[in-house]
């Protein structure tokens, strides 16, 4: 389902890299990862929404797109957000 105003900022306050931050991978790839878990058990009782799961493709596309993104830019940053979040890769 969707984020509540209340969780997407506690959200960025957890992940966030510095005050008032709110772009960083970090704290992007963690609103799609909680955006994610929502839509994957929302495709445990809706397993014909076919609409949704585009969105779904696409937000796991664009995470994937930051992962790689930091990976390229500090290993550990990477290593650190998979453990956190609890991504396969």
């Amino acid at each position: 389902m969707s984020l509540t105003t209340l969780r997407k900022a506690q959200l960025i306050k957890d992940n966030a890299t510095k005050t008032n931050d709110t772009g960083s991978p970090e704290v992007q790839i963690a609103i799609l990862t909680e955006r994610i878990t929502g839509l994957t058990d929302h495709f445990k009782t809706h397993k014909k929404d076919n609409h949704s799961r585009r969105g779904l493709l696409k937000m796991v596309s664009q995470r994937r797109s930051l992962l790689d993104y930091v990976k390229k830019k500090d290993e550990k940053r990477y290593q650190a957000i998979i453990e956190k979040h609890g991504i396969r890769r």
